[in-house]
């Protein structure tokens, strides 16, 4: 049977190799988005060979995690271990197994999901503290990989922690979904043969995120393996949603109902919208929001000259965005929904907004192919809503790129499987657009216009209106 290829991860594979040459232990704490790969990073990595190797449970009560916590260190001592009492004693025991091992190396501890090992007075977070501080701090063979999809659990207990254990994280590493490339690599070590524009439309459904381009089959079409995964009456992500968010947040049924709030408008939704929208307020708000962007759903932007206060939120998971639109409600009978509705105009329009958020996540690769990578930038969107009653028109701006050069990119993003027509309407749109923004933001910089358009632009006498065109070959770019 052929083995998984890891793909991409240059930069995180050369941190766990720098952990392994160092001449001290090690404290590395790996977090991301569920389903993001971080388990299959670490086993892949070490080959599944370690020293201990132990994973919370979800559902598990304090003492059924100790439970199994003694069953994993009894395999790994290769002798009878009792349940310990807590989880002092069980790190405790943890250090004297590792301490009968006399070999020179390095010694491996992978604990993963870790948030779920931190029951409410577990004391878990103290017992860890301990066992770092007064025993794997004190030597320099120890490796201590603590692992979790709970991103805002590992951020506010490991990086924000305000304990004994701050100062003493010596590694992060923030796994983070595949690019196009990354994706476009993975698809093609798994045989698949599609091109670029259907590679696109399946990450504007799945995003980057490798358990999900695990369950696509080769041998079927972008259309056909949609419906498997959403459609089929034993659909494969049908109750994925839920074994998303339910386990990584306590009363996600709040969290849902944000994510949920900001799905209904293309744009997002600034605070006092999602208040409106929800009635949730305050601290608990704050928290909500701050844990759904810690976990990768969504995304606090800029707009343009405009103040914090008016930030705007934004779904930014993929998955959610489709879910949203096409699978929460609906009551379809039809095992082949996406087949029948793939080119209908709605799915054209969903299309433009999942494009948009793929170029976001592709900010590095559209900065490199205007040649501006090391050119410090501010990246917004920007709007502008005449008054009522006003003659004015409004108009927004997908992306808005500010150089420190004095230069500002106005950028418009155009989904298309062939090139892009720029004729007399579309031409003054753009005039039109870049005449309001230039006259309400009062700016002193030059103002270029920027599409990014897999294809590129057909031959026209309006594209000298345009600065800069960018393709899917640079989105796809390394």
């Amino acid at each position: 049977m052929k083995t998984e290829k890891l793909i991409g991860r240059k930069t995180e594979i050369a941190e766990i190799q720098n952990c392994i040459n160092s001449d001290r232990s090690e404290f590395v704490i790996l977090y991301g988005r569920r389903r993001i790969g971080k388990t299959f990073l670490v086993k892949k990595y070490f080959d599944g060979k370690f020293d201990f190797h132990f994973v919370g449970a979800s559902r598990h009560t304090t003492p059924q995690q100790l439970e199994d916590f003694g069953k994993s260190l009894a395999k790994y001592a290769d002798t009878d271990i009792q349940t310990p009492r807590n989880w002092s004693d069980a790190l405790d025991m943890l250090a004297k197994h590792l301490e009968t091992i006399n070999k020179k190396r390095k010694k491996i501890i992978f604990i993963d999901e870790m948030p779920w090992i931190d029951r409410k007075q577990s004391d878990f977070v103290a017992a860890l503290e301990h066992f770092w501080n007064s025993w794997a701090a004190t030597r320099n063979d120890i490796i201590l990989i603590a692992c979790g999809s709970s991103t805002s659990w590992m951020i506010n207990n490991f990086i924000q922690n305000k304990g004994v254990l701050q100062n003493r994280i010596t590694h992060q590493i923030y796994l983070r979904q595949f690019t196009l490339n990354e994706t476009e690599e993975y698809l093609k070590n798994k045989g698949f043969v599609w091109q670029r524009p259907q590679i696109m439309q399946c990450y504007m459904v799945l995003g980057g995120v490798p358990y999900y381009l695990s369950l696509l089959d080769r041998h079927l079409s972008l259309a056909q393996n949609i419906d498997n995964l959403f459609f089929r009456q034993d659909a494969l992500l049908q109750y994925e949603f839920n074994d998303l968010y339910n386990p990584l947040f306590s009363r996600a049924d709040k969290y849902i109902n944000i994510v949920k709030a900001l799905s209904t408008k293309q744009k997002g939704l600034t605070r006092d919208e999602i208040i409106s929208a929800t009635n949730y307020q305050g601290d608990s708000l704050t928290t909500i929001l701050n844990n759904l962007e810690n976990c990768d759903f969504i995304e606090c932007y800029n707009q343009y000259g405009s103040k914090k206060k008016n930030m705007i939120y934004k779904i930014v998971d993929f998955f959610t965005l489709f879910y949203f639109r096409y699978i929460d409600g609906n009551r379809t009978k039809d095992e082949e929904y996406w087949q029948h509705n793939c080119s209908t105009s709605s799915v054209a329009a969903w299309q433009g907004i999942s494009f948009e958020l793929l170029c976001r996540c592709h900010l590095q690769q559209i900065k490199h192919a205007l040649g501006i990578s090391g050119i410090a930038t501010k990246t917004a969107s920007w709007k502008y809503i005449p008054p009522q009653n006003s003659a004015e028109q409004g108009t927004q701006i997908d992306m808005v790129i500010e150089r420190i050069d004095k230069m500002i990119h106005l950028c418009e993003m155009k989904f298309r499987d062939r090139k892009f027509a720029i004729d007399k309407s579309y031409a003054d749109i753009i005039n039109r657009r870049a005449d309001i923004f230039k006259e309400k933001t009062q700016t002193t910089c030059q103002v270029v216009n920027t599409i990014v358009t897999p294809v590129g632009l057909t031959s026209s006498k309006y594209n000298a209106l345009i600065h800069s065109v960018v393709t899917a070959d640079e989105l796809f770019s390394k």
